[in-house]
């Protein structure tokens, strides 16, 4: 039976715990891949058979797949918390997020969609226009020209970390509690300020099980990318104290 998402607003309080904890989030997440990896993969394969071509349309591909995206991430989380409790791991899972919080989960994707383009705004508008015109023409920089793009892109890039960790935990908490999407968005930039260290951990860890993953041929994606998911989760739980 697919788990029906609470209707009870629960705002949990995010606690710090130690970055050992990373290791564990990332064994948690496999051992819930495990029990259903066949049907794990084939969730993947949905989504992504959904969303590149989304992605894809002119014009508006990422503006869609940017308001979806936090829709199925919030499906995945329905999921491994159904596994998590002794449930069986059904494809509806991954569309829970489309029977409910809808619009709070495409406003968190709105969110994120608007601050990459504030971002990508500012990088823009601090380059030279004869850099830019060389940029979008894909001729080569100079060394010197390389120069005045670096400090924009290095700015860019620590504009960027709030900006994911404002969005990691937000569409979880959204699905999965109620939370309004800034109420989340905010909890979720706590969350992970509180958790830098072990955060830091986990991405090592995933950055090194990606490389991995890559030999041979990128075979091995097929199980750290639900892995991915299912840690997530794992760390959710973990740092918001979730049975």
């Amino acid at each position: 039976m697919t788990t029906e998402p609470s209707k009870d607003i629960i705002q949990p309080i995010p606690r710090q715990v130690p970055a050992k904890n990373a290791w564990g989030w990332t064994v948690q997440g496999f051992h819930l891949f495990k029990v259903y990896p066949v049907m794990w993969i084939i969730l993947i394969l949905i989504y992504l058979v959904i969303m590149v071509p989304i992605s894809m349309l002119p014009s508006v591909g990422s503006f869609l797949s940017a308001l979806l995206a936090p829709v199925f991430a919030a499906g995945f989380m329905w999921a491994s918390q159904a596994v998590s409790r002794g449930e069986e791991l059904e494809i509806n899972h991954l569309f829970l997020g489309f029977k409910r919080n809808t619009t709070q989960l495409m406003t968190v994707g709105g969110f994120y969609m608007l601050s990459l383009l504030l971002i990508a705004i500012f990088v823009v508008m601090s380059l030279d226009k004869s850099i830019l015109e060389l940029i979008i023409a894909g001729n080569e920089l100079s060394p010197e020209q390389a120069q005045t793009v670096l400090l924009p892109v290095l700015v860019a890039l620590a504009l960027l970390i709030p900006v994911i960790m404002g969005y990691w935990f937000a569409p979880v908490l959204v699905g999965l509690h109620n939370v309004s999407p800034q109420a989340a968005v905010k909890l979720s930039f706590i969350a992970s300020l509180r958790n830098i260290f072990p955060f830091f951990l986990y991405g090592c860890i995933f950055l090194g099980l990606v490389l991995l993953a890559l030999i041979p041929l990128g075979l091995g994606l097929v199980i750290v990318i639900p892995v991915m998911m299912t840690s997530l989760y794992a760390s959710y739980a973990d740092i918001f104290d979730v049975a």
